[in-house]
């Protein structure tokens, strides 16, 4: 193509264009490129970081693996089974089901085939009744067996709503779905759309939930990994769309015939001013270690007078994200850090943990002011990508807010790219 060349002031234009431009190097956008560089077309990732994954990163923090917020993975989601099967990322599971840490004890929410130990707290009715009981066997069993395409299309209400409608007691829900959900969703209402509830609900039933010892991260360097060298550029911030491509904060011109906007919503939004960006969800992880685990198992905790979203000790998980002799317990709330307000945290870990949580170190703390976008009802789940002529949007705030609801946005943009492109 020859050597780039000048236009207008001090604004250069790219040396080798590609068909397609992609904006953001997080999962949806790894997803996107990887469906057109299969299918032919020549893809450019510019990424504003130094890195892919968005959201989904992992950092090491004086011997510690630190995701950026507290994050799980479920291998059982297509399309990961189909993006990343067998890509070593070496998957630890959690054990399946929650504790929950209430004012008579801690209890556990869980198949009974895979602890029969739970049988007496299920059957003794400390936990459930009869008829809390049997709706969550009927609604387990409909939501594992019904095709996703079915539960997409399901008239649309509240979560709380949904489960009053399935014959859940008020005294269950309280106990066990609002503190677990509220830990999935980042709301403590369960306003987010039922058809979301249905779907997520579905996929826990059907996966296990894990983290790569690696940390969360790994997940989209292994998708980065599957594309040609050269076809991600870090640290190059896109300042705005042209008529032809893009044009960067270097005022680089980078020419393209379809531009994909893949990046978080606050970006999306400036790029695409008339874009409808839903609101996030914010959330902080404080990240304590301490010389020993204060429980044994890689588990899940909540807590049903919600002082924390969620808690758990990540080591033992996965050795990994601690050096020897330590331990590494990530504790979620809603919102920002304030002043006092790990010292509270401090007083409710103590309780739960049964133990001097005052005697643990804060190694870090993390704050996602975009976590997981706000999904009330009716959530739409399945809209097109296409925005205007040659310009194209995808991202967890298309979707279910999940990992395969991005990388599901991401193929669905592929698609109506090669579409528009005739290919």
């Amino acid at each position: 193509m020859g050597d780039p060349v000048m236009e207008g002031d001090n604004v250069t234009a790219t040396e080798r264009s590609p068909d397609v431009v992609v904006i953001g190097a997080g999962v949806a956008g790894l997803a996107c490129a990887q469906d057109l560089l299969a299918a032919g077309v020549g893809v450019r990732i510019l990424e504003a970081s130094d890195g892919v994954g968005g959201r989904m990163r992992s950092d090491p923090v004086h011997g510690f693996v630190i995701d950026r917020g507290f994050q799980v993975f479920n291998p059982s989601y297509p399309q990961v089974r189909r993006r990343l099967a067998g890509d070593g990322l070496d998957l630890r599971p959690f054990d399946r089901g929650v504790l929950i840490h209430t004012d008579t004890g801690r209890r556990r929410l869980t198949d009974p085939r895979a602890h029969p130990s739970t049988l007496v707290d299920l059957l003794s009715g400390r936990l459930a009744g009869p008829r809390d009981l049997a709706a969550l066997g009927a609604l387990s069993a409909s939501d594992a067996m019904a095709p996703p395409h079915r539960l997409k299309r399901r008239p649309d209400r509240s979560t709380r709503k949904a489960l009053a409608d399935a014959g859940f007691t008020d005294a269950f829900v309280e106990r066990f779905f609002l503190p677990f959900l509220s830990g999935v969703f980042l709301e403590d209402r369960l306003e987010t759309s039922a058809r979301v509830f249905h779907l997520v609900w579905r996929s826990m039933l059907r996966g296990a939930l894990s983290l790569p010892a690696a940390g969360i991260g790994a997940v989209p360097l292994a998708l980065a990994a599957s594309l040609p060298k050269g076809t991600v550029r870090p640290e190059t911030p896109v300042e705005r769309l042209t008529d032809d491509g893009v044009e960067t904060a270097t005022r680089e011109l980078v020419p393209a015939r379809a531009v994909v906007v893949a990046t978080g919503p606050g970006p999306a939004g400036t790029l695409l001013p008339d874009l409808a960006v839903p609101a996030y969800r914010v959330v902080t992880t404080y990240y304590h270690v301490m010389p020993g685990p204060p429980l044994s198992e890689p588990a899940l905790l909540v807590d049903t007078r919600r002082r924390f979203l969620n808690t758990c000790v990540l080591s033992n998980v996965a050795a990994s994200y601690a050096p020897p002799g330590r331990a590494l317990v990530a504790t979620s709330v809603l919102g920002t850090d304030a002043d006092g307000r790990e010292r509270a945290l401090r007083a409710a870990l103590s309780e739960v943990y049964d133990t001097d949580a005052d005697r643990w170190d804060l190694l870090t703390v993390r704050t996602v002011p975009d976590a997981l976008p706000a999904m009330a009802p009716p959530q739409e789940l399945s809209r097109t990508t296409r925005v205007a002529r040659g310009r194209y949007v995808c991202g967890d705030h298309r979707a279910t807010g999940s990992v395969q609801g991005a990388m599901a946005s991401g193929a669905r943009a592929a698609r109506e790219v090669l579409r528009d492109l005739g290919r």
